[in-house]
């Protein structure tokens, strides 16, 4: 008699029916796009601002000039994300679809909620300043919990993208906390992740379309 099998199993499945493939392929340029627009957001902020102690999202921050550029890097990326999800349903456990897609919409309400202003003495509305930070910790946790997934789901052939996973898990969660000490790095840390959400999800993107087929 067969062993009745764990009725939670099912989220390390992937969904039944037929995935649209081909939304991946919008995903690289999306990524990029994101990261273009981080830098020039970046680049646009004046005098008093440092890539290494501020955010992205004080880039992105209430009144601030320029700040729609961040935005736009939040959405590019949020974007993308729902591309590769969306085209990697039936193939990703369906707790993985479930969590980057809530990324996504995490990453989007992060562009529409905007961060406190760094410039002191601005005016700022704290309820849109404590909305951005529940977006901010969503996509955190929905990203760790959709690696976590992928992991499970890969097996032992799958050595590359375990190495990847177990990496963006680190940086996701251990290396925030390590720096946490070192607000003097924050902006740092977080265009750290950034770059580790960009290559993870882009890697995703490549294996949807075939070009990793050999590499999972």
């Amino acid at each position: 008699m067969a062993t009745p099998e764990h009725p939670l199993l099912f989220l390390f499945r992937p969904a039944a029916g037929t995935g649209i493939r081909t939304l991946a392929v919008a995903a690289i340029p999306l990524l990029g796009l994101s990261a273009v627009l981080m830098l020039a957001g970046t680049a646009a902020m004046p005098d008093g601002y440092s890539w290494r102690f501020h955010s992205i999202s004080e880039s992105a921050a209430q009144g601030q000039q320029g700040g729609w550029i961040a935005r736009m890097s939040f959405m590019s990326f949020g974007a993308a994300v729902l591309a590769v999800s969306v085209s990697a349903r039936t193939s990703w456990p369906r707790l993985t679809y479930w969590m980057q897609a809530s990324f996504a919409f995490f990453m989007f309400g992060a562009a529409a909620f905007s961060h406190a202003p760094w410039v002191p003495g601005a005016s700022s509305d704290e309820v849109e300043d404590l909305l951005h930070s529940v977006c901010a910790s969503g996509m955190g946790l929905a990203f760790c919990v959709g690696v976590v997934a992928r992991f499970v789901q890969r097996g032992l052939d799958g050595l590359a993208g375990r190495a990847l996973d177990v990496f963006a898990l680190i940086t996701a969660t251990v290396l925030p906390l390590l720096l946490a000490s070192s607000s003097s790095v924050g902006g740092l840390v977080q265009r750290i992740m950034f770059v580790v959400g960009y290559v993870w999800f882009g890697r995703e993107a490549l294996y949807i379309l075939g070009v990793l087929r050999l590499a999972k």
